[in-house]
């Protein structure tokens, strides 16, 4: 599976490793992805997620039903089917 979070589609991104002689070496920063379990009670339904960890911060400020339609008002695909 890829390393892209399905609501706010953080992906890894490239950049150095720099030791402290200067010296430069490539690395990869990936996303902290969690694969979460949540209920929608609006739909009565449960979905499973793969999501950063700041989309789950977001979602327990506003609710996952909220934040979906905020993302779908934006014109974010998520495919999350409601």
């Amino acid at each position: 599976m890829s390393r892209v979070c399905q609501l706010t589609g953080k992906r890894p991104i490239s950049g150095h490793t720099v030791s402290h002689s200067n010296k430069r070496v490539k690395r990869v920063f990936a996303p902290n992805l969690q694969k979460k379990r949540f209920y929608i009670p609006e739909v009565d339904k449960w979905v499973t997620l793969k999501v950063s960890a700041k989309a789950i911060k977001n979602i327990n400020k506003l609710g996952l039903y909220a934040y979906l339609k905020k993302l779908e008002r934006k014109g974010v695909h998520t495919g999350v089917k409601l």
